[in-house]
């Protein structure tokens, strides 16, 4: 009996072992599965920017819904006040450059982005704007040329670039040419393209454009609507529906040029508006749990303040405090160098913790996928 004991005992810690080296592999295979990775770029927003979704919102801000949060430094080689081209190639290929690059080092030498060397690792690629698909924060990450205005000429880049998803505005610089050629033909061989609005019914089987204007799309004081969540989660549904992981950027492009002309009113609902396609990202994520969420800017518009709101009295002149609002204050109508905040969650988020400069985020891409 106490043999028969001793053997059975035995084989229950076997089979315990064994179980648990199958449960250690098992969660080793889910750690080595490819992550999706979602950037999201606010441009221009800094954490007043941020902040204004805690105060002109009725509902809790989007933001308060991340857990790992650091800071990143944005000055660029050639000058400690950076631009969006700077800033998204500092993103996009690991290395500090010149204001007004896109895609090149300090010397014009032009680098790998994330984008193309995830597209040669397998990863399904969309890119969404609100500006020009040709402007400097979406360009960053397939184009190659010395200066951001170079729109033409990034253009030339598109058809080529191996994107399978992209929505933004910009049709001019593809089918109103200086040069005189017709690259929104040249799209058509590659892609199904839309001028008109966001398809929903995509098939994993065809690549997608859409060039919805001539130059931007209306920001949100002209009434754009829900464009921006809407083509975020077109692109979503679109990428989700291959066997592959994919990498998507998005780019809140008017919180930036709501800073350049100091209009209170535009800023805010461009980051509310920001705000709520982050919602739609994060519940997404709540049902695709192999990926990771990155909300950063490219650097801080507009020295913007949240102040003390004021009331006139419009017989008197008298200003009264009013204690349960803000105003939104500017100190200049360019971009500054302060720090902006990172925002992370998902797989890895841990590594966005902490303080660095704003080429790092690559390399933290890197180190996730690399591991």
């Amino acid at each position: 009996m106490k043999i028969g004991f001793k053997l059975l005992i035995l084989l229950v810690i076997s089979l315990v072992v064994k179980g648990c080296k199958t449960a250690d592999k098992d969660s080793e295979d889910l750690e080595q599965e490819p992550p999706n990775i979602i950037f999201m770029i606010g441009d221009g927003m800094g954490l007043t920017q941020v902040s204004t979704s805690f105060y002109y919102k009725d509902d809790p801000s989007n933001f308060e819904r991340f857990k790992s949060i650091g800071i990143s430094k944005t000055s660029c080689t050639s000058h400690k006040v950076t631009d969006s081209a700077a800033g998204a190639t500092a993103f996009s290929t690991g290395e500090k450059t010149y204001k007004r690059a896109i895609g090149v080092s300090k010397d014009t030498v032009s680098l790998p982005t994330i984008l193309e060397q995830l597209e040669t690792e397998g990863y399904k690629t969309g890119l969404v704007s609100l500006t020009s698909i040709t402007h400097a924060t979406p360009a960053s990450f397939y184009a190659h040329v010395k200066d951001r205005d170079m729109h033409e000429e990034i253009a030339a880049y598109l058809p080529e670039s191996g994107v399978d998803f992209f929505a933004g505005g910009g049709l001019k610089f593809f089918n109103k040419r200086a040069d005189g050629k017709d690259l929104y033909s040249v799209l058509q061989e590659s892609y199904i393209m839309d001028t008109v609005g966001l398809n929903k019914d995509l098939s994993p089987e065809n690549k997608y454009g859409f060039l919805l204007a001539q130059n931007e799309v209306p920001n949100k004081t002209q009434g754009r609507g829900d464009f921006l969540k809407e083509a975020t989660e077109s692109a979503l549904d679109y990428l989700d529906q291959s066997a592959v992981p994919f990498f998507l950027m998005v780019e809140g492009s008017f919180i930036d040029w709501g800073g350049h002309a100091e209009d209170a009113d535009m800023l805010v609902q461009e980051v509310l508006d920001f705000d709520k396609t982050i919602g739609a990202v994060l519940d997404f994520m709540e049902t695709h749990p192999n990926t990771l969420l990155v909300v950063t800017a490219d650097h801080e518009t507009g020295g913007t303040a949240l102040g003390k709101y004021y009331e006139e009295d419009p017989e008197t002149g008298k200003k009264t405090e009013v204690p349960d609002s803000v105003a939104v204050y500017f100190v200049t109508d360019q971009h500054t160098a302060t720090a902006v905040p990172v925002f992370a969650k998902g797989v890895g988020e841990e590594l966005f913790s902490g303080v660095y400069e704003n080429n790092e985020i690559y390399h933290k891409f890197r180190e996730l996928l690399d591991h």
